[in-house]
């Protein structure tokens, strides 16, 4: 593939910035390998930021990787590895669930959780950044929205069909083996419709610039060793994470939930949303929007796909991981938020009426956190989403097409 690369970190630079990453992980590693029993309150900084660590390495072995991997499923390759940390500590919760039911509930918060954020802020965010690239910095683009590709299309189409099926999830009560089955295969068939698929000329820049710039064999073993570097910080992180974290809640008297919910997400997702904001102010939206859709995309179905075969190696039942009354109220939720996110997009635009809607709702949560009137967002969610589908159908059959 032909490519560009914009070296603005020198290799002195870069080498400071991957240590600086190392420096940052390192006690977390040292006291996993050591076995020291932390405060929860110091644990849960100490191997957080270690997880904060992980994604900066993984971000940057996965960008620098692409100048070998062309098209989208290297964009979609890309948002898988980058939020592995995501999926290493959300397993982990449906593991420890199968032994001990007090972890249920965190593994479904913290899958929502991830899934909200990146349809009630990153989408928002970038839309906001990249129209005051536009406007600021007289980029060409959209004045007043995000303009999508038309290959996006394929990413919106799974994403339908994925909430269509997690609309069903709710009435069975859990997780179940068969939503492995279908989620995942959704996943896999995804993968299969976009290999080969449309080139995209790379622009890198910062630490995966200066490493995809080395000669061949040198990028490929730098590639290798910053993914099993960042491995091996997942690894030894991710469990005394979510430990921690739920031993912090009860310190600090806050909900458990919520920790589990917003605060691993945070962590995992922030770099990623980072990386696609920098294509925003580059002019560059549509590349950014469509790494955070195949984020979105792949957590919407191969993550949760994964919940109920980690809670049965850990111990569950074969049938599935159980949802209560809060897990499914969050799960509707995150369901009615996406196919909300999946209307707005089908016209290829996202604009900034549509973000600052997204967010407003996505906020409206924490100001009205009553069980009831979650619900009634969720039933708001649902009716702007049939709104806007009536309105765009006409761009129906297109999407419909990129199956």
């Amino acid at each position: 593939m032909t490519g560009r690369i914009e070296t603005t970190v020198t290799g002195r630079g870069a080498a400071a910035r991957i240590a600086i990453a190392g420096v940052v992980a390192a006690p977390a590693v040292a006291a996993r390998l050591a076995g020291v029993e932390s405060a929860p309150v110091a644990a849960m900084l100490v191997f957080g930021v270690a997880v904060l660590a992980a994604v900066a390495l993984l971000m940057w072995a996965a960008e620098a990787a692409r100048v070998d991997i062309s098209g989208s499923l290297a964009l979609a390759i890309l948002a898988l590895v980058a939020i592995l940390p995501e999926y290493a500590v959300d397993i982990y919760f449906a593991y420890t669930a199968g032994h001990n039911p007090h972890y249920a509930a965190y593994a479904t918060a913290n899958m929502t959780g991830a899934n909200r954020l990146l349809i009630g802020v990153a989408w928002p965010l970038l839309v906001a950044f990249a129209i005051y690239a536009v406007r600021r910095r007289r980029l060409r683009g959209d004045r007043s929205a995000v303009a999508l590709a038309p290959h996006r299309r394929t990413e919106i189409v799974f994403l339908a069909a994925a909430t269509v099926y997690a609309l069903v999830i709710p009435l069975t009560g859990r997780l179940a083996w068969y939503d492995s089955l279908v989620l995942g295969g959704l996943f896999g068939l995804y993968l299969w419709r976009i290999r080969g698929g449309e080139e995209s000329e790379e622009e890198l820049t910062g630490v995966a610039a200066t490493v995809a710039a080395q000669p061949t064999r040198r990028r490929r073993g730098l590639v290798v060793a910053l993914f099993a570097a960042a491995g091996i910080v997942v690894l030894a992180a991710a469990e005394p994470f979510g430990d921690s974290l739920v031993r912090a809640g009860a310190d600090l008297g806050i909900d458990e939930f919520l920790l589990v919910q917003w605060l691993a997400p945070i962590a995992s997702e922030a770099p990623e949303v980072i990386v696609a904001v920098t294509f925003a102010l580059r002019g560059r939206a549509d590349d950014g929007m469509g790494a955070l859709l195949a984020a979105k995309l792949n957590q919407w179905t191969l993550l949760i796909a994964c919940l109920p075969l980690a809670f049965y190696l850990g111990g569950g039942e074969f049938a599935g991981l159980p949802l209560d009354a809060r897990q499914t109220e969050e799960l509707v939720l995150t369901t009615a938020q996406t196919l909300l996110g999946v209307a707005v997009l089908a016209d290829l635009r996202l604009t900034g009426g549509e973000a600052a809607l997204l967010f407003g709702l996505f906020a409206a949560q924490f100001a009205l956190p009553a069980e009831n009137i979650r619900y009634m967002i969720a039933v708001a969610y649902t009716v702007l989403a049939i709104v806007l589908l009536v309105r765009q159908r006409r761009h129906l059959p297109d999407l419909i097409k990129a199956l």
